[in-house]
């Protein structure tokens, strides 16, 4: 236990570092590389040969045309699409056109009206995160979010438009979304 074997402390090639592939360029071993940008594979014959891969391989969904279907803005049809915040369905004439079809996480949401501008709804939405909220449909006229379901029952205390659901270590319970009102109640 006194003497310590300093081999193992050495640089060694990790057994994950080496790609046993060939580089398709030039014909010379490939391994992983690592940059400020994360890990990728490059070919390591690297100043005469500039092949990289990235290290993973992400699915990317071709754009499928659904047959029979209608863009109602436009009239032509309609297609599955991957996007930044996932797949979506939006038409094929996508610079002329910008119609993208919404699904919607709840039918109820649709009858009630936005508390604040009593023009629009409230409808779900997803941020860039993938948290769910609740917004009105009349942005960005109206701002009104809220982070918890809505539901379309006044306020007894206040008068505030709806009441929202929150899920506590009690069970369910509707509160008023009113900072300065306290009103709670178990579902």
């Amino acid at each position: 236990m006194s003497k310590i074997d300093q081999q193992l402390f050495t640089v060694h090639e990790h057994a994950l570092e080496k790609e046993f592939e060939l580089c398709p360029v030039c014909g010379s071993e490939l391994s992983v590389k690592h940059s400020k940008h994360g890990s990728f594979i490059g070919c390591n014959n690297y100043p005469a040969c500039d092949y990289t891969r990235p290290l993973v391989q992400h699915e990317s969904i071709e754009t499928q045309v659904i047959t029979g279907s209608e863009c109602p803005e436009c009239g032509n049809e309609l297609a599955v699409k991957s996007g930044r915040f996932g797949i979506f369905i939006g038409c094929t004439h996508y610079p002329q056109c910008t119609h993208i079809e919404k699904h919607d996480h709840s039918n109820a949401l649709a009858q009630i009206t936005c508390p604040h501008c009593r023009n629009g709804h409230l409808e779900s939405r997803t941020s860039r995160y993938g948290k769910v909220f609740y917004a009105c449909s009349a942005y960005p006229k109206c701002k009104f979010i809220v982070n918890y379901p809505p539901y379309n029952e006044a306020c007894p205390d206040c008068g505030f438009g709806i009441l929202v659901e929150r899920k506590g270590a009690a069970g369910s319970r509707l509160e008023c979304p009113q900072k300065s009102c306290k009103y709670k109640r178990a579902k």
